[in-house]
C-alpha cells in the first residue's frame, strides 16, 4: 500500500469536496486495471462493519476496467475458492468530476474454468443507470475512491500485477 492512501472517511470526504469544486481529472487510462476493494463507508461516511469489509476482502471483491475502442469494459467479481461470480458490461466517463456510468450485460458463475451459468442482463433505463462518482486516485495511481449511486463510499487498491 502507498503512503498517500486515505486512512479514514474524513480524508475521503475532503477529497470528495475538492473533486466537486475542481473535478478529479480522472481518465480512462488512469482507471484501467484491476482494483481490489479495500474499504467501504456508508452514505453518512460511517465505517462499514468490520465483518462486511473482511468478507469482501476474503471474497476478493474487485472491479476491473479496461479501455477499448468504444469506451470502457467493466467487470465486477467475487471469488469463493474456485467459485467465481462475475458481472460484465460497458462503462463511460461523463462530466468533469467524472461519473463512471455503467451497465452489466451478462453474469457468469464459474467453477474453475467450467462455466456453470451465463445469463444476459437487461439494460437499465437511462435514469436508473448505475454509476460511481469518481473522487480521486492516489499520486501513484495505486488507489481509487468513489461514491456509488446508493451513496456509499468505496476505496479500491490497484493490483500492480494485473495491468490492462
Amino acid at each position: 500500500m502507498t503512503s498517500d492512501l486515505p486512512q479514514d472517511a474524513a480524508a475521503v470526504l475532503e477529497l470528495e469536496r475538492q473533486a466537486r469544486l475542481l473535478g478529479s481529472g480522472l481518465t480512462s487510462q488512469t482507471l484501467s486495471g484491476c482494483w481490489w476493494l479495500n474499504t467501504t463507508w456508508s452514505r453518512q461516511a460511517k465505517a462499514a462493519p468490520k465483518a462486511s469489509t473482511l468478507l469482501l476482502r476474503t471474497l476478493k471483491a474487485c472491479l476491473e476496467l479496461e479501455q477499448n475502442e468504444t469506451g470502457l469494459r467493466i467487470a465486477n467479481q467475487v471469488n469463493l475458492g474456485p467459485l467465481l461470480l462475475r458481472f460484465e458490461g460497458s462503462a463511460c466517463l461523463l462530466g468533469r468530476r467524472p461519473l463512471l456510468q455503467f451497465s452489466f450485460s451478462c453474469v457468469r458463475v464459474m467453477l474453475g474454468s467450467y462455466r456453470l451459468l451465463e445469463r444476459s442482463l437487461p439494460q437499465p433505463k437511462p435514469q436508473r443507470m448505475p454509476f460511481f462518482a469518481l473522487i480521486a486516485v492516489g499520486d501513484d495511481a495505486h488507489w481509487l475512491c468513489a461514491r456509488g449511486r446508493g451513496g456509499g463510499l468505496a476505496l479500491w487498491v490497484k493490483d500492480p500485477a494485473i495491468q490492462r
